[in-house]
């Protein structure tokens, strides 16, 4: 490749930003063919990627991930798995994970072998592996932004609790114009938007409603 084709090709992969748009695709999948953009329209997607089928860790991953499919399905959120396989291969991983640990894997698998879906989502880290995507994980709205994101190394699994957790930070804060703060879980305090004027600073601190530190930092429940 020559230096102005690396170049052309820096200039058109997307830039992932959060709150930003999330590139659109279609893709062949083990729920049929999808186009992102108009997949489970109304619903926050979790996009993530595992480096392979037929792997334990990616395993142990994809049943942690069925196993919360009900808790996904009461936040609005519907599941997207991706990964530089084909769809036979990834037929049969789900077959034989239900075969071993009767599980049922409910949602789609992109079979990712032209690396597509990849390489847009930035997923291949060239220091980890050329052929392999890492473990990503999006979260997108149903605008089809981009609200946050999680990388893994190949050899350590994802925390689960913590990918929950998100959602529902995420959720919250968009649904009450509210910010939530270190380790916060649902049913905790969460924290006001500070104020922006002097005036609205010295009414902050006198503020009977809120939980007040200072002027800055103030908590509430909901």
């Amino acid at each position: 490749m020559s230096c102005h084709d690396q170049a052309t090709e820096t200039e058109v992969t997307p830039r992932l930003e959060l709150n930003g748009p999330v590139p659109d695709f279609e893709a062949t999948t083990t729920h049929g063919k999808i186009k992102l953009s108009a997949w489970n329209k109304d619903k926050w997607v979790i996009l993530f990627s595992h480096p392979a089928d037929f792997t334990p860790v990616c395993t142990t991953e994809f049943m942690a991930f069925a196993k919360l499919q009900q808790e996904f399905d009461k936040r609005n959120v519907a599941l997207l798995g991706n990964s530089i396989d084909s769809i036979h291969s990834h037929i049969a991983w789900v077959r034989n994970i239900k075969q071993n640990f009767d599980i049922d894997i409910q949602f789609p698998i992109i079979a990712d072998l032209d690396m597509k879906v990849s390489k847009a989502f930035g997923m291949l880290h060239a220091a980890s592996s050329a052929t392999a995507a890492v473990r990503a994980v999006f979260f997108i709205d149903p605008s089809r932004k981009l609200r946050a994101m999680i990388y893994y190394p190949l050899n350590v699994g994802r925390n689960f609790d913590e990918i929950v957790r998100v959602v529902d930070a995420l959720q919250t804060a968009d649904k009450h114009g509210v910010a939530c703060p270190a380790d916060w879980r649902p049913g905790e305090k969460v924290i006001v938007p500070p104020p922006s004027t002097t005036k609205d600073a010295e009414a902050r601190v006198k503020n009977k409603e809120y939980e007040v530190v200072d002027w800055y930092f103030s908590k509430k429940a909901l």
